[in-house]
């Protein structure tokens, strides 16, 4: 199966979206539970609980009686109200990372209060399109002092669909931003995965969009997605990776099978580096990671590191590349963006390792 689609359906009774590109699974968002955390793009309003001396925040009361840390602390008090955005997710029983700069995001356009001008995706690259983006952004903007990202996927649209979508973040933007008294509450939920899927997926655009609730498993998502919930990674050659999430870290071990040359080693490694970063996106893993490659010479950890950095160099989840530890391990510290696929589904149900 050739070509960028997108599928739209359900996975084991949740709402999902998968992004599947020449056969192979690159992303997959899943519905969490109803009860759930807000989940990263929720504007929340809270309240100032207490700063937190010598880790430079505070807590917030969040809506539900949940807790939130906000990383300053300039002119802030106790009870005092105030509107953020939820960063990331958070551990289970750990305050909710919240921030005070918040984006209103749709397919076409970002708009940014307190953070005033116009960018356009360096994408789009056409002088010309860039003016005329440049132009109706303004005419669209006039009188309002946020700022706004024109995102890539204007390079295809109309400049009807343009000036609409602008519009429409613009107004929910200037409510929002105006509804700051009161008591803690949700005002802006975070995206569902189809939402989410069809506002970050559309450029460029997919060659195919499948709907429908056989959908996964007709374009074989269901079966790469059990995959996800297997903690052994097939790597070519008969080595494999094994990702195990612990409370503390994410710890990957790569083995080589039963060819243990420097040869083996190293074309394991690297197929693990360049692997890793999609593994960790669809399995919602994040914090700290720490890889234990297959033993090699000192002198070859510089062609596995390169192919690291390569590999994470489009990742849309800030990532942290650390280096490599006294002990030869490689560490990481990727954003925890997403509730861990395990998690959501209930582990793996009794499906086996690799052999």
């Amino acid at each position: 199966m050739k070509g960028r689609v997108v599928i739209l359906g359900r996975y084991r009774g949740r709402e999902a979206a998968a992004l599947m590109v020449d056969g192979r699974l690159e992303d997959l968002l899943v519905a969490p539970a109803e009860d759930a955390s807000p989940g990263p793009g929720a504007i929340l309003r809270a309240t100032v609980d207490r700063q937190m001396k010598g880790q430079g925040g505070v807590f917030l009361r969040l809506p539900g009686g949940e807790k939130g840390f906000l990383r300053e602390t300039g002119g802030l008090s106790p009870g005092q109200s105030l509107l953020v955005q939820v960063a990331s997710r958070s551990e289970a029983g750990k305050a909710l990372p919240v921030s005070t700069r918040i984006l209103f995001k749709s397919r076409l356009a970002i708009v940014t209060p307190g953070v005033p001008g116009l960018n356009i995706s360096r994408r789009l690259r056409d002088e010309a399109q860039r003016g005329d983006l440049a132009a109706l952004a303004a005419a669209a903007m006039e009188g309002c002092p946020y700022g706004l990202i024109l995102r890539s996927a204007c390079g295809a649209a109309e400049a009807d669909a343009i000036a609409a979508d602008i519009a429409a973040m613009r107004e929910l933007a200037q409510a929002v931003m105006a509804d700051f008294s009161g008591p803690p509450e949700l005002l802006v939920d975070a995206p569902t995965p189809h939402e989410e899927a069809w506002r970050d997926w559309s450029e460029p655009p997919p060659d195919e969009v499948a709907e429908g609730d056989a959908a996964f498993a007709e374009h074989g998502v269901a079966d790469a997605t059990d995959a996800l919930l297997r903690r052994q990674v097939p790597l070519a050659g008969g080595g494999h990776m094994a990702i195990e999430p612990t409370r503390a870290l994410v710890a990957v071990d790569v083995n080589t099978g039963s060819d243990t040359s420097p040869a083996a080693a190293l074309k394991a490694n690297i197929a693990t580096a360049r692997d890793l970063p999609r593994q960790l996106r669809l399995r919602g893993l994040g914090g700290q990671v720490v890889v234990d490659f297959a033993p090699m010479p000192k002198k070859d950890r510089a062609a596995v590191e390169q192919q690291l950095r390569a590999a994470f160099r489009g990742e849309p989840a800030e990532t942290v590349l650390a280096g490599w530890t006294p002990l030869g391990n490689y560490e990481l510290q990727r954003k925890r963006d997403r509730v861990p696929l395990a998690d959501l589904l209930g582990g793996s149900d009794g499906l086996p390792d690799l052999p």
